[in-house]
């Protein structure tokens, strides 16, 4: 009896062996079959080792289930001492312990990793990782990459074709930031605005961020909890009717505030304010700004854009660029504070809007220098566009989701005046969730493969900006390239294509050239009003570009959105512009320019890649907008590392992730959400503002526990529901 037990136990120990290797080498790969065929030999199996190992086993006694305290000692068969060792090894470390005979009749023993996994599948992820506790299979087995996949594809909808995101650790981290890590409390309800609240903004480093309202204040505020008035100052004192816009300098030292003048109800007249942040709020030059949605925007650390608009011949205008000093002081009046930078046409009743420069640094590179400017020679007018329909043909191939969106929609729409207004949008299974991103395959393969981790890389960050006049001018030399980025139009009034003027060296002038004395402009004058009598001026056909193209600068790209724009926001590394629209119906024919196309209640964020110019992705029937065009506002929008947020006119904001695409969040307020900002140096924060006078800050739930942070509210979650029913493998 003694031999044959011995025997019998070797026996056991080489089909251990045997078994862990087979689970190794074709774990999570087994065929369904197979997985159902070692599930009912496992009865069989534990029958046969307590029949022969049972002195009583001939009697037909049943066998002895082993104690629940006893069962995770068969972790001793998988651990690597036992792997690495030979057979007899393992046999002789059986002979010396009396439980292992207990063991070896338990059915765990020889159940599959993959089963295991099918297993852990059914639970919760909390409960998973208290399984993991119990013993090191287990642990290990708890923290497949598998498992964790699977989990994150369900819960947070995510499409099985998408990959892992590159630099991320494992789908269980990825898991986790997305449960613990994304703004999701929120932990502070600013009440001090009288009015709606426009526009956030936070400073480079964090620490500041400045609100917009339509009770004329631009307040400053700490970031750090609780967020606290650093400073404000009321813009009605300067005839201001509201302030709409504002943006820190590079070094943070400097305040761009942007508002609309009192004047007639269809006024378009604005102004820019900048004020200082560091040793005192005080106002340090005004800049002239029409349209006022032109916003203004910093072009280098001392240098702001503004605009201007001059009419030119019916519906025919000319917009006006130009870069301001943000010290105007100076000790002479022919020291130049302002410099014209460029001068576009405008058609249609069209204008430029919404500027914004974007720091390239690609453009420096050789190869991409002369790609451009043999793309460049083939254009030659400001009106050149690429459509939907051309990046079909000559860009990367659009997503299935894309396609078949496109083929929808081209069954539905018609052409011409006569269409159904209403939009003929799919309707989601749930209301409340708000769309993914889809993008191109290219998006994702370059969204870590860029060596341009920052736009700032070619940024002079001294804070310690000195005022005097030549610090201003050397501000301007050796500047990384640049894109002046804006919105535009061609066929209507209302903004619907995005332009883009690469930006080389920009030479601004020392010195005012006072021109001619008081008598030389005298004879001047005269000898031109006798010309004028000889040979009467003939008026230049404004309406007739192709005769006055040399007077304007031309625009080196334009996309056609189809759509009325009304929000744009950058990546921090300036690689992706993101755009909110509110798209037309397809294929409407525009016969009036001061009667634009309806617009949906939806609006659609697209995803344009700088480096080439094409879109790389597309989000359709995002969130909620029910303004017609005549009242049509911005809806600002803001992208960080990891996400993207979006105010709507719903009274909601949305989050997405940025790379998956999906929608992981939306936030409450009372009103419209007009504008929401990420802290740049801590992603876990979000500020909304909203027409219901509050400002709400969010964070994440890990951030208000470190802090230790009472929550006053939380934002809706969007995850899938969870099933009680098993989910298939």
């Amino acid at each position: 009896v003694s031999s044959q037990r011995k025997r019998h136990k070797k026996s056991v120990c080489v089909r251990r062996k045997i078994l862990t290797t087979r689970e190794e080498n074709n774990k999570f790969s087994i065929s369904e079959s197979s997985i159902d065929c070692e599930i009912s030999l496992l009865p069989k199996m534990s029958a046969e080792a307590s029949t022969s190992t049972s002195p009583s086993s001939s009697s037909g006694s049943a066998p002895v289930p082993p104690h629940p305290s006893k069962m995770a000692r068969t972790e001793t068969a998988d651990s690597p001492e036992v792997r690495a060792g030979s057979v007899g090894s393992a046999c002789s470390s059986a002979d010396e312990d009396e439980d292992v005979e207990y063991c070896e009749n338990s059915p765990w023993v020889f159940i599959p990793e993959p089963v295991f996994g099918k297993i852990f599948l059914a639970l919760e992820p909390r409960d998973i990782m208290r399984a993991g506790q119990t013993c090191k299979r287990w642990n290990k087995l708890s923290r497949d990459e598998y498992i964790w996949r699977k989990y994150f594809q369900r819960e947070f909808n995510v499409e099985p074709s998408i990959g892992l995101k590159p630099g991320a650790e494992s789908w269980r981290t990825e898991y986790k930031r997305l449960t613990d890590n994304v703004p999701m409390v929120m932990t502070d309800v600013l009440t001090n605005h009288s009015h709606q609240v426009l526009h956030v903004s936070f400073s480079h480093n964090g620490k500041m961020f400045a609100t917009c309202s339509k009770d004329g204040f631009v307040i400053v505020w700490n970031s750090a909890y609780p967020s606290t008035i650093r400073d404000s100052y009321d813009m009605r004192k300067l005839s201001w009717k509201y302030t709409q816009f504002s943006q820190f300098n590079q070094s943070d030292t400097l305040l761009l505030v942007s508002g609309v003048h009192f004047g007639a109800p269809h006024s378009t007249s604005g102004e820019i304010a900048v004020f200082t942040v560091q040793g005192g709020f005080r106002l340090k030059c005004r800049v002239a700004n029409r349209p006022y949605d032109i916003f203004g925007s910093w072009f280098s650390d001392q240098h702001l854009l503004s605009g201007d608009l001059n009419w030119l011949a019916h519906l025919v205008s000319t917009s006006f660029l130009w870069l301001n000093k943000a010290n105007q002081e100076v000790d002479s009046e022919h020291t130049p504070i302002r410099n014209q930078m460029y001068k576009f046409y405008n058609r249609n009743a069209s204008s430029i809007r919404a500027i914004m420069v974007a720091n390239c640094p690609w453009l420096s590179d050789e190869s991409v220098a002369k790609k451009d400017e043999s793309a460049g020679e083939g254009t030659s007018k400001a009106t050149v566009t690429d459509d939907d329909e051309d990046d079909r043909r000559i860009g990367n191939p659009l997503s299935h989701y894309q396609m078949n969106q496109d083929q929808a929609m081209d069954d539905v729409y018609h052409a011409g005046r006569d269409i159904d207004l209403d939009f003929p949008y799919i309707p989601l299974e749930n209301h409340d969730y708000a769309s993914p991103i889809h993008y191109l395959d290219e998006f994702r393969r370059e969204y870590e493969d860029s060596y341009y981790e920052s736009s700032d890389d070619c940024l002079d960050d001294d804070d310690d900006q000195e005022d005097d006049d030549m610090s201003e001018v050397d501000d301007l030399d050796n500047l990384c390239p640049k894109y002046l980025i804006f919105s535009t139009g061609s066929k209507t009034y209302t903004p619907h294509q995005i332009g883009f003027k690469r930006i080389g060296s920009v030479n601004f002038p020392r010195r005012i050239d006072p021109g001619p004395s008081l008598k030389e402009r005298i004879a001047l004058r005269e000898r031109q009003r006798e010309l004028e009598n000889e040979t009467p001026p003939v008026e230049p056909n404004w309406a007739n570009y192709e005769s006055v193209s040399d007077r304007f600068d031309k625009i080196d790209k334009l996309i056609d959105l189809h759509g009325h724009i009304i929000g744009m926001g950058l990546s921090p590394d300036h690689r992706y512009l993101y755009v909110n629209s509110r798209p037309w119906p397809k294929n409407y024919v525009i016969r009036n320019p001061l009667e634009p196309p309806p617009i949906a209640q939806e609006i659609d964020i697209h995803v344009i890649d700088l480096m080439t110019l094409k879109k790389v992705g597309t989000m359709l029937r995002a969130h909620k907008a029910y303004t017609p065009n005549t009242e049509c506002f911005f809806i600002f929008l803001d992208v960080c590392d990891n996400y993207v947020a979006s105010g709507a006119e719903d009274m909601h904001a949305y989050l997405w992730d940025r790379y998956y695409g999906v929608c992981l969040a939306k936030y409450q307020h009372g009103d419209v959400v007009n504008s929401v900002a990420f802290n740049p140096r801590d992603n876990e924060m979000l500020v909304t503002t909203s027409d219901d006078y509050e400002i709400k800050i969010w964070r994440s739930l890990s951030q208000a526990k470190k802090l230790g942070i009472q929550p006053v509210g939380k934002a809706v979650e969007f995850r899938k529901a969870k099933s009680k029913a098993a989910p298939p493998s």
